[in-house]
């Protein structure tokens, strides 16, 4: 059974920075791309970054210049700095996974359970 687990989210104030993880276990060969989505109360889930494989990366505008997203292929993760974090930020933030290989022709496409992040003015 393949899954994301997610980790970091918490309670900061405004101006600070978190670090949210998300680790992909199963029998795993290979991911295409892994990313951030969030989604605020009364609000469509949105994309926040993604990147690639090969590590190409897209952001959001409202985060840009602020979050860095980064993986580490060799443990299938897949991480989302935050810095100068303001309240607009608040959200339950969820993983993505695209395109994940399990089997010769076996692909499943993942999301983690969410980890809610609250930035306080």
């Amino acid at each position: 059974q393949v899954q994301l687990v997610e980790s970091g989210g918490g309670l900061v104030q405004a101006g600070g920075s978190l670090r949210l993880s998300c680790a992909a276990s199963g029998r795993i060969l290979s991911i295409n791309a892994m990313g951030w989505y969030r989604q605020a109360p009364g609000m469509q889930r949105e994309l926040v970054a993604v990147i690639t494989r090969d590590g190409n990366t897209n952001y959001a505008d409202p985060v840009k210049g602020r979050f860095t997203i980064s993986r580490d292929n060799a443990k299938n993760t897949v991480y989302l700095q935050m810095n100068s974090l303001k309240p607009e930020d608040t959200a339950v933030y969820y993983c993505s996974a695209r395109g994940v290989r399990t089997g010769l022709a076996a692909f499943v496409d993942l999301w983690g359970q969410g980890t809610q992040v609250t930035v306080s003015s």
